[in-house]
């Protein structure tokens, strides 16, 4: 039995912001320094990234329409946790159910009430009851259906989705799982007048993701994307190179420019643990699904294994267009090979690879095939 993925959905918030445009607003908050204001137009520009979306219209600059930020250009005082999160909680289940909505259209032959397992990830914003419990109202679902809630594993999280349901599917061939990731890292920008935290504010952005998961015999997966696998590493003594905190205003992010090179030797013995019991080897690979945490790693990762500009594509692509999101990140990119899987864009596809990275520093990473 394989657990394919049966559809990919997507959504962003309305506030579809230039990167040139985000980076006018920093360069307007007075409370910078003159030496990080003088980095900004370089480290915005050289970022990969053109469009970001935010849940937020302050980023658009316009003072009488900021409403999470104070109306002055310091930005001061700066909004708190809690007033962060109620915005989180006003808008983070408006795009989940768009995603959602627009993953079950598109499987086959699925109605919400056959839906009886939804797993919701996120790690920037909490409330009880929850986006779950928003979904299963406006959706239609079971009220018996089950639930489980991924939260503040970071970028990697939609792997422990993907594995989490995989599971499901494996133990109970009737299932069939709804996979709901969510983040708005916008809100939770920091004016920190630190190189670390410029980058950190240049990189991130938000979106959701959905998809269907189901159990099917080779007969009925043929042709499909199904997940084969997945494989988690710790890399010893590195949790300083990214964490993730609650401080008094908002999430306070910390990472390192040392997390690229850092991934980067630690890859190969990775990946050739996880494939070699799959008797696979980096040559059988014919996509990759690397999570864009931002420019370097993508590029140190293509170098590292020399892989085609073919085969790093989309990645790069959906950094440029979205910017990095946190989980749904590398649920948009799947979405993106598969699409062009099915216009015979390129030749067909067997094996591929899934990649993020996430406090700890860990590494995760999922086995996919074309049946």
């Amino acid at each position: 039995m394989y657990t394919v993925l049966e559809a990919i959905a997507t959504a962003n918030p309305p506030y579809k912001l230039t990167q040139s445009e985000a980076a006018d607003f920093m360069l307007k908050t007075e409370s910078l320094s003159a030496a990080i204001r003088k980095r900004i137009p370089s480290i915005y520009a050289n970022s990969g990234i053109d469009y970001r979306y935010s849940c937020l219209a302050d980023y658009g600059g316009n003072l009488p329409e900021f409403e999470l930020y104070p109306q002055n250009w310091e930005l001061s005082p700066a909004p708190t946790t809690f007033s962060r999160n109620q915005k989180y909680t006003l808008y983070a289940p408006k795009i989940a159910l768009q995603a959602a909505q627009q993953a079950i259209a598109e499987a086959d032959n699925l109605q919400p009430e056959d839906i009886t397992h939804l797993i919701v990830v996120s790690c920037t914003g909490f409330s009880a009851p929850g986006i779950d419990i928003h979904l299963m109202k406006q959706l239609g679902l079971r009220a018996t259906i089950s639930r489980t809630m991924i939260g503040f594993m970071g970028c990697h999280a939609a792997f422990n989705g993907l594995r989490t349901a995989d599971a499901i599917c494996q133990s109970d061939y009737k299932a069939k799982v709804l996979l709901v990731c969510v983040e708005l890292c916008s809100l939770h920008f920091q004016v920190a007048d630190t190189l670390e935290n410029t980058i950190i504010n240049a990189i991130f952005a938000d979106g959701a993701a959905a998809a269907i998961l189901s159990s099917h015999p080779f007969a009925e997966a043929e042709g499909k994307l199904a997940y084969t696998d997945g494989y988690s590493f710790l890399i010893d003594n590195t949790e300083e190179l990214m964490n993730w905190t609650i401080g008094d205003t908002g999430f306070l992010m910390g990472l390192s420019p040392r997390v690229p090179d850092i991934v980067a030797d630690y890859l190969p013995n990775y990946l050739q643990n996880f494939l070699d019991p799959h008797h696979l080897t980096l040559n059988d690979l014919d996509f990759w699904a690397i999570h864009p945490g931002g420019r370097r790693i993508i590029e140190k990762i293509q170098a590292g294994f020399g892989l085609s500009d073919s085969m790093v594509s989309d990645s790069y692509e959906i950094l440029r267009r979205y910017g990095n999101m946190s989980s749904p990140t590398v649920l948009f990119i799947l979405k993106k090979i598969l699409e062009r899987n099915r216009a015979g864009i390129h030749a067909p596809l067997q094996n591929g690879i899934g990649l993020a990275f996430g406090p700890g520093l860990s590494i995760e990473g999922c086995l996919f095939q074309i049946v």
